[in-house]
């Protein structure tokens, strides 16, 4: 029987500055989903990219004194370096520059066109345009003269003839299915501000401008351009191969994770292109929320405190995904600082979980020359059940992409563990002789440390691949499942204990 297809995306990025933590949180968290439905044997398709038609890119070129597509290319290769430092698996990177991505916008346009014509139309439109943003402001998105999201950039008076799309036309259609959760939108906060704009009534909207020198051209028009919001979401599509036969093989999306100041366009816009094309609808949207610095957003407009490439320098790649996804989350704004970082470091990674792993090894190499003993009955102990109660509340959050909670409980074994092994004392059992008792509590620190690898392989892949190392060898992680790595630990030799996560000394910031 084939394995589950799991179709995941990220939100594509601006191709008009540095990425910083908040595009990190995003990358992180959905490839720490992707680490996670394949460690069920799910057949992941895991798609991220870069946005590259847009008046910023326009800016930012003319300023760096480059072309568009030179600076779009310089762009591209240097996000991609940061999501490789950053350990994300992901299984495909496209471009909306790609010759791929035009012809799917065209064929969306077209099969629009076809079968609800009515819903393609020409107008004049004026209001205010956010070039942080790309888009016309109405009043609510707008505070003291300033876009809500980039309060630093002033809006521009537009009035231009443009085409539109009938987006007031399915407000219903896409209400309902985010009410029956057909559409499932996460979480509830996000959820309940999509369908008050729903309730509220919808506007059709501008899909064109007059015809820029960046952009894919809209068809029929040569005058005009696919406005970069409506290019920029059929990304999702253009990598399934649309319009070619065989994209169903991935489409629809089973998850669309985003940042929550773009949910109008994926749960609202999106789903309405798709019903008019007549294409079946992504399955959900996870809305992300922001990382801050004392409370303020951070952004490529307003500047950051803290580059990226400061907080990976500082502990890894591994330690700042594990940061970002415990101490900020993936559900709600959450503050970065250095101190939190720090503290989450030593007591959580160095002090829990590395402790661990340097605790068993050296028991088991102390005790029992480096094999783990056989031990009659281990896996029906109290301990070894609490720690399978433990890895099934993990399944439990991270089905539901709760990460934040996931990463908790994955600590939490980790320090169960270490709790069990000052009440057993294994150097007092070995002291005292009993031999049988001591393979015991042995037997199950080893099972519970290749849980432990597996549960923190979504969040800390690096560490968690040089943990299975040494008490798996030869085993693939990805390609083993949990209850089969776990049963046959008895009698396999492991390594010896690593420092997994130094305390260097740090400068202060």
């Amino acid at each position: 029987m084939p394995a589950p297809k799991f179709y995941l995306t990220t939100a594509i990025d601006y191709s008009n500055g540095e990425p910083h933590l908040g595009h990190a949180l995003e990358k992180i968290g959905a490839d720490c989903i992707a680490r996670y439905h394949r460690l069920r044997g799910d057949d992941v398709h895991f798609l991220m990219g870069m946005d590259e038609h847009s008046q910023s890119v326009i800016q930012a070129a003319a300023r760096a004194g480059v072309t568009p597509q030179a600076w779009v290319d310089r762009m591209a290769t240097t996000f991609a370096d940061y999501w490789h430092r950053l350990h994300c698996s992901n299984d495909d990177w496209i471009r909306t520059t790609e010759p791929r991505h035009a012809r799917a916008v065209a064929a969306l346009l077209e099969r629009i066109q076809q079968r609800h014509p009515a819903d393609l139309f020409e107008a004049e439109y004026e209001g205010l345009y956010c070039t942080g943003c790309e888009e016309f402001k109405t009043g609510s998105q707008i505070v003291d003269g300033h876009c809500i999201e980039h309060p630093t950039l002033e809006l521009i008076p537009t009035k231009e003839r443009n085409h539109f799309f009938r987006l007031s036309a399915y407000r219903d259609a896409v209400l309902d299915r985010i009410r029956s959760g057909a559409l499932s939108v996460q979480p509830e906060i996000r959820r309940n501000e999509v369908l008050r704009l729903l309730e509220a009534g919808l506007q059709d909207i501008s899909i064109s401008r007059q015809r820029q020198p960046w952009g894919i051209p809209f068809p029929g028009d040569a005058q005009q351009t696919v406005y970069v919001w409506f290019d920029a979401l059929i990304n999702y599509l253009s990598a399934t191969g649309f319009p070619e036969l065989g994209y169903e093989r991935l489409w629809p999306a089973d998850l669309h994770v985003v940042g929550k100041g773009i949910t109008r366009f994926h749960c609202i816009i999106w789903p309405a292109m798709l019903l008019a094309a007549e294409i079946e609808l992504p399955r959900a949207v996870w809305a992300h929320g922001y990382v801050q610095w004392s409370g303020a957003k951070m952004s490529k407009t307003a500047g950051t405190v803290v580059t990226l490439g400061e907080a990976i320098d500082r502990y890894g790649a591994d330690a700042l995904r594990y940061f970002l996804l415990r101490e900020v989350g993936f559900d709600n704004d959450g503050d970065f600082t250095w101190e939190r970082f720090d503290v989450r470091y030593n007591a959580e990674l160095a002090d829990t979980f590395g402790n661990l792993v340097s605790r068993v090894l050296t028991m088991i190499h102390r005790y029992r020359e480096g094999t783990v003993p056989r031990a009659e009955g281990s896996t029906n102990s109290p301990f070894d059940k609490a720690v399978r109660d433990g890895v099934a509340t993990y399944d439990e959050w991270m089905a539901g992409h709760r990460l934040q909670e996931g990463a908790r409980q994955f600590i939490s074994v980790a320090g169960a563990a270490n709790r069990y092994i000052e009440e057993q004392a294994p150097w007092q059992l070995a002291k005292q002789g009993k031999q049988r008792e001591l393979d015991l509590v042995l037997a199950n620190l080893a099972r519970t440390v290749v849980r432990l690898a597996i549960l923190a392989y979504p969040f800390i892949p690096d560490k968690a691949e040089a943990v299975w190392e040494l008490v798996c060898p030869g085993l693939s992680l990805a390609r083993t499942s949990l209850e089969d790595a776990v049963g046959g630990v008895e009698g396999r030799p492991v390594g010896k204990a690593p420092i997994l996560f130094p305390k260097p000394r740090l400068a202060s910031v």
